[in-house]
Formats: C-alpha cells, sequence, structure tokens
C-alpha cells in the first residue's frame, strides 16, 4: 500500500536530517515531493494544491528550538496528507430501522465482493445485515452473490427472474421488517461504462427510497480514471461516501490521494486484501503515518484484539513461562497470525522499523512460504507428537520426513529451532519482556533473527 511514494517521501525527508531548511534545499524538496506524487498518478490538481500548502505553511513556521528542521517538514507534509486524505474517520450512518446502503459502481470494480465483505464486517460490530440482490442484467451476478452469502451466514434475497429493482428493493424491505434484519446492502448493477439507463435504474432508487448510504465501490488501481468516475456518479446521484478496493495491491497511491479532494466525498471503507474479512474503516490519519514510515500502532492494536483470543492468550502465556508451547499450539498461533494479514502488512504497522520494501516483500514471501511448510511438517506427526515435542527422537523425524516429503535435515532445523523459540518465549513471556529483549537484541540483529527463522 503506498509503498513507492512512502519509500520517495522518505527519502526526500531523510535528506533533509542535519540540515537547515533553506529557501534553496526547500525548493529541491518540494521538487522531489511534486515528482514523487505525479510518479504516483495523484491528479494534477492536487498535487498543485498540495505543493502550494506545503510552500506556505514551511514558509511561514517558526524553526522551534530544539526540533530538527526535517523533523517540522515531517509535520507539515503528514499534516498536508491527513488535510488531502479527508481529515478525519467519517462512519457509516446506521440510524435507520432498518438502514439502507446502497453500492454503486462499474464492472469490475469489487461492488458484490465489496458488498459480502460490508457484510462480514457489519456482523462482527453486532448488525444483522440482509444482502439485497439488484445486479438483474449481468448472468452470474445473483449466484456469485448467493455464494459469497452462503459462505459468511449471510441471506441473500433475491426474486427470479424479476427484472424490476424497484420492486425487489421495495420487497426487501418489506422482508427486512418481517425478519429483523437491520441493515440492506443493495448490491445495484454495474456496467462497462456510465450510461443513461444505468443512471436513471439507480436516480429512481435515490429518490423512491433515500438511502442512508450512497457508497461507490472504486478500485484504486485504476488511478486518475477513479477520479473521472467519480466525479460523474456523483454530479448525478450525490455520493455520501467511497469505497476504495484493492488498496494493497496499489503501490502507488494516486486514487486515495485525489479522490477525497476531488470530489469532497470521504472515503469510508478500503479493501486490503482478497478475504472476505479484509475491508477496513478508512482513517486518514493512520494512512498519512503509515505512508511516512511512522507505522500505525492503532490499526495494529486493533486488528490484535479483533483476532487474537483473550483466553486462548493467556493460556499460551502460561505455557511460555513454563516452556511447554506444543506443536498444537505452534499450529493455532499460526492460524491466528494469517488472519492477521500478510506479514509485510504487519511489518509496515510496526513504528520505527523503516524496513525497506524489497526487504518487508522478502520476509512476507519466505516467511508466508515457511510457515505452509511447517504446517506440512507438524500435520504430519502423531497427535502424541504434536502435545509433547520431546517424543520426536530419530526414528520417529524420519518417519515425518517421508509422511511430509520435507528433506530429513529440514526436519532437524525446524525442531531445533522450535526448542530455542520455546526458551525464548519462556525468557520473555509477558509484553514488557518481549519490549525489552528486542530493545537489547537491536533491530538489526532481530531482522537477522527473523531472516534466520525463515
Amino acid at each position: 500500500m503506498f509503498d513507492n511514494l512512502s519509500e520517495k517521501l522518505q527519502g526526500i525527508i531523510s535528506s533533509t536530517r542535519g540540515k537547515e531548511l533553506t529557501q534553496d534545499n526547500m525548493q529541491e524538496a518540494l521538487r522531489e515531493i511534486r515528482r514523487a506524487l505525479l510518479e504516483a498518478d495523484v491528479n494534477l490538481r492536487v498535487v498543485k494544491s498540495f505543493i502550494s500548502s506545503i510552500k506556505d505553511k514551511a514558509e511561514g513556521e517558526k524553526v522551534l528550538e530544539g526540533v530538527n528542521p526535517s523533523e517540522q517538514l515531517v509535520k507539515i507534509v503528514h499534516d498536508e496528507l491527513v488535510e488531502i486524505l479527508g481529515k478525519e474517520n467519517k462512519p457509516l450512518n446506521l440510524t435507520g430501522h432498518p438502514s439502507m446502503i446502497m453500492l454503486l459502481g462499474l464492472q469490475g470494480s469489487g461492488k458484490t465482493t465489496s458488498a459480502a465483505k460490508l457484510a462480514v464486517k457489519l456482523k462482527k460490530e453486532g448488525k444483522n445485515p440482509l444482502l439485497v440482490a439488484c445486479d438483474v442484467y449481468r448472468p452470474a451476478a445473483i449466484s456469485q452473490l448467493k455464494t459469497l452469502g452462503s459462505q459468511i451466514g449471510v441471506e441473500v434475497f433475491s426474486i427470479d427472474e424479476e427484472k424490476n429493482v424497484q420492486n425487489i428493493v421495495q420487497q426487501s424491505l418489506n422482508y427486512s421488517k418481517e425478519k429483523g434484519y437491520n441493515v440492506l446492502i443493495i448490491d445495484t448493477a454495474g456496467r462497462l461504462q456510465i450510461d443513461t439507463d444505468m443512471m436513471a435504474e439507480l436516480l429512481l432508487i435515490d429518490r423512491i427510497f433515500n438511502p442512508h448510504e450512497k457508497l461507490l465501490v472504486i478500485d484504486s488501481m485504476t488511478g486518475q480514471e477513479a477520479v473521472n468516475v467519480a466525479e460523474n456518479f456523483d454530479a448525478q446521484l450525490n455520493l455520501t461516501g467511497l469505497v476504495l478496493t484493492k488498496l494493497d495491491g496499489d503501490s502507488r497511491g494516486g486514487a486515495a490521494l485525489s479522490i477525497v479532494h476531488c470530489t469532497g466525498k470521504p472515503v469510508k471503507l478500503t479493501g486490503t486484501g482478497e478475504k472476505l474479512n479484509a475491508l477496513e474503516d478508512f482513517y486518514p490519519e493512520r494512512i498519512a503515518t503509515r505512508i511516512l514510515g511512522m507505522g500505525d500502532i492503532v490499526s495494529l492494536v486493533e486488528k490484535a484484539q479483533e483476532v487474537f483470543d483473550e483466553k486462548e492468550a493467556l493460556e499460551f502465556q502460561k505455557k511460555m513461562k513454563k516452556a511447554e508451547f506444543t506443536f498444537d499450539d505452534f499450529l493455532k498461533l499460526q492460524k491466528q497470525m494469517k488472519a492477521f494479514g500478510s506479514m509485510g502488512n504487519i511489518l509496515g504497522m510496526i513504528p520505527g522499523l523503516n524496513i525497506k520494501k524489497d526487504d518487508r516483500d522478502m520476509i512476507s514471501h519466505e516467511g508466508e512460504k515457511q510457515m505452509k511448510r511447517i504446517e506440512v511438517f507438524i500435520s504430519s506427526m502423531t497427535p502424541e507428537e504434536r502435545a509433547n515435542p520431546a517424543l520426536l527422537n530419530s526414528s520417529r523425524k524420519k518417519r515425518i520426513a517421508q509422511g511430509s516429503g520435507i528433506p530429513l535435515h529440514d526436519i532437524n532445523i525446524f525442531v531445533k529451532q522450535f526448542e530455542q523459540m520455546r526458551q525464548m518465549m519462556k525468557g520473555m513471556s509477558d509484553m514488557k519482556g518481549m519490549m525489552g529483549k528486542f530493545g537489547k537484541m537491536g533491530m538489526g540483529k532481530m531482522m537477522e533473527q527473523m531472516k534466520r527463522f525463515m
């Protein structure tokens, strides 16, 4: 996410460290920032506004005593990024009984998948959503939504052979009141391009039912074209917000940095992966800190609270203290880590790591590949062996190697590293101990340990 832009902006700011900001080097920094934004496919209007605002603020700033000038530049750029991204989080309006959310977008933007992801998110938040299939033109659209609904345990309302979308929405509204659903998620039809018929249908739903949210789903990989699509939809329907999909695959970030400024509409949600739980609220402040390499510890903690079971975590901690952590425990922990997201994404949220994109990608790729191998290795054990690592003698390791297809040499390394990890966990079984250990180890040594384990 924003990797290319992030690296360039961090590099520009690093080049000013230890220097007093002068008119000349400030102009050079602004030129480089402008170039970085244009290469990230940020809209030209946004680039001009961004640079002008930074220049005004930088020239108006008094150098504070004891504050490095480059740190002041970081703050100015950070504050301007927050401003352009929409200032603050804008939550969904869920005040209706039921609330109605209409998802709009061109074909291929990820609208139907986003509808399912939104249903998953709302279920976690205690809502009772109903998916409504209103894409009556694309043959596979309704069956796709039903398949997704079945996977996530959310009912899909549809009417066979019905082409009147107004009737579908009305009946779904009646059905939701009868069955106790409190949020309707309406998956409308997409087109390859904006046309009159498409807009007429959406305008009809808007005027008759007055949805609480009209969210345009935009593929962030389309860059500046996303701005044109958003402006066209907003001119017709007066959007309430935007959903950016594939933000995890957008290394440039042009759409996210342009769309709010150009439309005046907030990004409310972002798709950050293919899994159906990968839809997140959009926080401009957190995105800005990540772009500037300052991490995102708040999102990291929130994700941890969502993923890790508190009771199970306490059990793990007790076992760690006694070095009784088993292969079964490792598999449970690994499963929770997978739900956390990619290693690269996690590393990007940790403040102060400053790992280059290539190194982060390498750690993420190799780490996830190794996790799969370990899962195969542990799955080839008997239940007794998984529960008691001390049982793994030479003959058992040979049998596991044959069953898993992993060389005996690698099995020996896995077992040795697992035992080392158990002993290390025993020595730092609480968070304070962990942070102290990492602090003494130093970031360089910590990275070497990670690479060795992978």
